[in-house]
């Protein structure tokens, strides 16, 4: 596995899951809706902290700068 993402991409993928949790615990979401949202937290969050997305592999993304 090659590091696919920038620290920017890490950053958002974060600051989304951390919205998602804030508003589950704050009972915004509730219900299969906040199951879902949970696991798409979890997904972002283990995808930034290994910089890596499949779904980047898949569609040929790289937001990583690479040195040469």
């Amino acid at each position: 596995m090659n590091k696919n993402m920038s620290n920017t991409d890490k950053g958002i993928r974060v600051l989304i899951a951390v919205a998602i949790a804030l508003l589950y615990y704050f009972d915004k979401i509730q219900g299969t809706l906040a199951y879902v949202l949970m696991a798409v937290a979890i997904i972002l969050l283990v995808t930034s902290l290994i910089n890596f997305c499949p779904l980047y592999k898949v569609l040929g993304i790289n937001t990583c700068k690479l040195k040469k």
